[in-house]
């Protein structure tokens, strides 16, 4: 599901691998979304991209997982196959106004709070609050939004 006003630039690279059972989109781009290039965004389960959120060129946003390795206590085997591995799944939700700079990466099981910006070559693998910013690999958030000082302070 795609909202109005969506723009993409080239190579944009959309994989809905699951099946949908509740009828409801497995990739849902809200209203006013800017994607660059080369941007890969891969579900099983579900992605959803809220209304004016930015995506910068080279980011990666994924559901899942080729296998599972040690969370709740499953382990795939390596001796395996990547491709042939079970595929583990976790929606993703990237709430309104967020901006994900030049070549993120956003993993399984993600929220990412309104208005948020994650720097550019940052992995993100666990919740951003709303109103921060989130650099490196793993993403942690250096500066949140004061409200009621309209200021952005360090963490």
């Amino acid at each position: 599901m795609f909202g109005n006003n969506f723009s993409c630039g080239r190579g944009l690279r959309l994989e809905a691998l699951g099946n949908s059972s509740t009828n409801s989109p497995l990739i849902h781009i809200g209203a006013d979304v800017a994607i660059n290039d080369y941007v890969h965004i891969g579900a099983v389960e579900s992605v959803f991209i809220g209304d004016r959120v930015l995506i910068a060129s080279k980011v990666f946003i994924t559901d899942h997982d080729h296998g599972c390795y040690g969370k709740g206590n499953v382990h795939s085997d390596p001796r395996t196959s990547p491709s042939e591995r079970e595929l583990f799944s976790s929606p993703v939700v990237i709430e309104e106004d967020v901006w994900l700079g030049e070549s993120v990466s956003v993993l399984a099981g993600v929220r990412i709070g309104k208005g948020t910006i994650i720097g550019a070559l940052s992995t993100v693998t666990k919740d951003i609050p709303p109103y921060s910013i989130a650099v490196g690999s793993p993403a942690r958030v250096i500066k949140e939004f004061n409200v009621g000082n309209e200021k952005w302070e360090r963490i």
